[in-house]
């Protein structure tokens, strides 16, 4: 066991790691961007009904936008992990997981997998909240040691 697994403790189950902050900033603008182009769409006089609608539906567009960037998370429980990423979902058992990585630069985690295949985890990255994205990390592979990987990193 390395000594960031051992500093890391195992979580109770079921847990969900989400960029929390970094959620928040996008949902925040995202909305904030929907409500400018509507009010800007109803406020300027000259628009016809078409070009108001087009403003509604560019905002409406920028806000589904900012909600996929803002949907990737980790959820593990008693059987396995649930990896959300912005298009895809994709369900792990514990014995698939060799390593789960968060290196220096990286923009999130990866897990090593027993296929030979590295899976991205955008659930956890260190963008806004450094600190949070290594604790979430160091306890997803504690959990991951704990329920059978065999070398974790």
């Amino acid at each position: 066991m390395s000594d960031e697994t051992a500093s890391g403790a195992v979580p109770a189950l079921p847990v969900t790691f989400r960029p929390a902050r970094t959620r928040a900033v996008l949902l925040t603008a995202g909305v904030a961007v929907f409500v400018a182009l509507a009010v800007i769409s109803v406020l300027l006089p000259n628009l016809s009904p078409g070009e108001r609608t087009s403003f509604v539906f560019t905002g409406a567009l920028l806000l589904g936008v900012l909600v996929l960037l803002s949907r990737p998370k980790v959820v593990a429980d008693d059987s396995g992990v649930t990896v959300v990423n912005i298009a895809t979902k994709r369900r792990l058992e514990w014995a698939e997981i060799v390593r789960v990585n968060l290196r220096p630069g990286d923009p999130w985690v990866f897990l090593d997998l027993t296929d030979g295949t590295s899976l991205p985890a955008l659930g956890i990255q260190p963008g806004i909240a450094k600190q949070r994205a290594i604790s979430d990390a160091r306890a997803l592979r504690a959990l991951a040691e704990a329920r059978g990987a065999t070398d974790v990193h």
